[in-house]
């Protein structure tokens, strides 16, 4: 058996009907793993397990805001129901309102990034982490972001969430570990999603950021979906607590 095989594991991506999210439950489904696709939108949770489907992989949708603690509820309620257990967590989705000064970001969207890009993955890691510890297995991925390393001018909100969340996974592998429990962070630099649209759309701003990438090229979603896997399966059942970079080589040269 491969160390990557997911066969019989159940796994919860959030933010999964596009971009990385999307990425990362495709390729947990190529390696054997039963998916559930969720994000906001119904028909985009459709469309993207349908397409899993077609390329042979188990998965349905479950569509859940992830700011309402209900939804939460009932996303983990309707997995159960459908799979019995959740094996694998990935807590993908995030938000980022505000581009601009941190002096001038409004209390309304300073919480919001701290309520989606924290709380909430702190809510869903409470509601999955009991089961996982009843069977003494599990793994539990937050994709935080090379902005939870570095500063920045621009981004200063969601770039403090990205940090919490790799202070997250080092104080929930401690607490998690004795319990067989792996939790660990992916930190992405740019990659080429909507998410970072205003970014790599911008001529003089993708220019730049390629051209202080050591690889001369900006992410691809497929690029962080194979740490996932790593994350997820027997190859990784020793790495707990880490935030592994997946840049380009953006941070081995310090500028970018």
């Amino acid at each position: 058996m491969s160390l990557f095989d997911l066969t019989g594991k159940v796994a919860v991506v959030t933010g999964s009907t596009k971009g990385i999210g999307k990425a990362i439950a495709k390729e947990l489904a190529a390696h054997g793993a039963k998916v559930v696709i969720t994000s906001r939108k119904a028909n985009a949770c459709d469309a993207v397990t349908q397409e899993i489907r077609d390329n042979g992989g188990e998965a349905t949708a479950i569509p859940c805001n992830i700011s309402h603690k209900d939804q939460l509820e009932l996303l983990v309620a309707e997995t159960h129901k459908a799979y019995g257990q959740i094996d694998i967590l990935v807590c993908n989705a995030a938000v980022n309102p505000h581009f601009g000064s941190a002096l001038e970001i409004p209390d309304s969207a300073f919480e919001k990034v701290m309520d989606v890009n924290i709380k909430s993955n702190h809510w869903l890691i409470q509601m999955v982490a009991p089961e996982m510890m009843e069977r003494n297995d599990g793994a539990i991925i937050i994709v935080s972001s090379i902005g939870g390393l570095r500063g920045s001018e621009t981004l200063g909100a969601y770039c403090i969430s990205k940090a919490a969340d790799m202070q997250m996974v080092r104080n929930l592998s401690m607490e998690l570990g004795p319990h067989n429990i792996r939790v660990n962070c992916i930190a992405p630099g740019l990659v080429k999603t909507d998410f970072a649209r205003a970014i790599w759309e911008n001529p003089d701003r993708h220019d730049y950021r390629k051209e202080k990438t050591p690889l001369r090229r900006l992410g691809e979603p497929r690029n962080i979906a194979g740490i996932a896997v790593y994350m997820a399966s027997e190859a990784g059942a020793w790495t707990t607590g880490q935030t592994i970079v997946i840049d380009g080589g953006v941070t081995a040269v310090g500028d970018g």
